[in-house]
Order: structure tokens, then sequence, then C-alpha cells
């Protein structure tokens, strides 16, 4: 196939910047990450061995798990270097784009968009890629799709104790301003959702049963600086367990969504036509409907 259309600084932070086979397993705020999704994951997921699309899957982080629990896994992912990793782990892996899958109609069990969502700033192209995730999932078959949370870099650069520099506080400004980063700084360009839009987006592209997860919870910042200022690793310690006990607590409480860095939104391709309910705390899930 031809290349993926990728906007050219996504490719280089991908390719010369950062090694993403390393970014969850040399902090502990990636681990954390990593224990949440995997958690996550683990309650909706089908039984193995079910057919799994990790669009956007890297290196292969999660097919790494995923295949060792009996899954089929198949990484589509626009980075060329990236392919031989996941497939190293035992995912089979294509050079490709979210909004233009190769797949059939109806050919898999699970589409996971663990990265593009937040990798397409513009919303025509974030509903491209929910709609391609729908139209290869089977009836009933389950979407997970992560975005990362608007106010997550307010968090982690106070938490690094560099917020009151002016060109970052200004950076930081515009983020929360327009949710885009413009990716001139540390990270790429990237879009930021907030728990509300990540659920109408997901709902919008006709998934239902949707809900929306924070993944690290409230305290991941505190995690990130502790580990940053002391230089120690923190994985194993009892703050990580209290850190990632902070998140599970969380759960219930979608106000504290907004504190989370990453956030999770699961549905599935209905059976029978959707419905709308709205749930006690004011938000919208969609469930199929039995007509």
């Amino acid at each position: 196939m031809t290349s993926p259309e990728v906007v050219p600084e996504i490719v280089r932070f991908y390719t010369e910047t950062i090694d993403e086979s390393d970014r969850l397993s040399t902090t502990a705020d990636g681990h954390l990450e990593l224990i949440r999704t995997q958690e996550l994951l683990r309650r909706h997921l089908p039984p193995p061995p079910a057919r799994i699309l990790d669009v956007g899957g890297g290196p292969g982080a999660h097919a790494r798990w995923l295949v060792a629990d009996g899954y089929e896994v198949h990484v589509i992912d626009p980075i060329p270097r990236h392919l031989p990793q996941a497939e190293r782990v035992g995912a089979t892996a294509e050079l490709g784009d979210a909004r233009h899958l190769t797949a059939p109609d109806a050919s898999y069990d699970v589409v996971l968009l663990l990265g593009p969502l937040y990798h397409l700033p513009d919303r025509t192209d974030r509903d491209r890629a929910l709609a391609e995730a729908h139209r290869v999932l089977n009836p009933g078959g389950l979407l997970a799709a992560a975005g990362i949370n608007r106010y997550a870099s307010l968090f982690e650069h106070t938490a690094f104790a560099h917020l009151h520099k002016e060109p970052l506080r200004d950076s930081i400004t515009n983020i929360l301003a327009t949710q885009i980063h413009d990716g001139k700084r540390a990270f790429t360009k990237a879009y930021f959702h907030s728990g509300a839009q990540l659920l109408e987006e997901a709902v919008t592209a006709g998934f239902a049963t949707t809900q929306v997860y924070g993944v690290e919870g409230p305290a991941w910042s505190l995690l990130a600086a502790t580990e940053r200022h002391t230089g120690e690793s923190l994985a194993d310690s009892p703050l990580f367990e209290s850190v990632l006990t902070a998140a599970r607590l969380a759960e219930p409480h979608p106000e504290l969504l907004a504190a989370s860095s990453h956030l999770l939104v699961v549905g599935h391709r209905a059976v029978y036509p959707a419905t709308c309910h709205t749930d006690v705390n004011g938000s919208s899930s969609w469930r199929a409907g039995h007509h």
C-alpha cells in the first residue's frame, strides 16, 4: 500500500526523537499507564482466541501481553520501524493509517485505537478513524480508544516544577484554550480530549454501551514528579501502589476523569439498533435496543 498520510512532525518524533518501545517500561507513570490499560481492557475483552486489530499499535507494547494472553493480534502503524518490533512480540504487522484500514467489513472481534485519536487534531480525521473501526468490527465487537486528557500537560509541568517559565506557560495556556499541542515543544502534534468529548465522538460513530475511564487516576503526576526529582525508580514502591489504588478508587467518580493523564472509552458495535440512556451522573451511554 502507499505510505500513510501522517504529518511529518509525528513521523520524525517516533522515528528520530523517542523509542516508543520503552515508553511504558522506563518510568513509573508509564508502568502505571500499562497496568491500568491492561486491567481495564481485560474487563471487556472477549475470551481468547479472539481477533484483535491494534491500530496505531506501534512496536507492540500492548500486542505483547495480548498475544501472551492467547489473542490473535494484527498491528497497523504508520511508522515503518515499529513493524518488525511488533512482529517480534508475536503479532502480525502492516504499514497503515487509522483512517483507511485495509481490513474487510466485520472481520475483527476487537479494535484498539490506543494512540491514533490524539494524533489526529482534526475532528473529521478522528471521525473517519472511528468509522473505520466500526466498519471492521463484527456486530457486538469491542472498541477501546484512548485520548490524552485536556489538562494532562498542566498537571505534568506543574509537578515537574517548570510551569512558571514563560515559554512553557504560554504553550500550556494555548493547549488549554485550543486543546491542540502544536508539536513545537517536547511532544509531537496532538489533540487533548475531555471525557465528554471522547464519549461523544464514540457515540456519534455508532458505538453502543459506551463508557469512559480515567486510566492513571488523580495522583499520577505526584508519582512522575517524585521519580523525576529523586532520580529513583518507583515502579515497585509503596507510592506506586498507592497511586494505582487511587486510580481504581476514582473510577466511580466521573468528576475525577479530568485528573487522569489518559482517558479510555470502550464501546461495542451494536447488534441491534441503538437507543440512548442517561445515567445518574448525567453522562450519556448507548445500549443496543432489542427490536
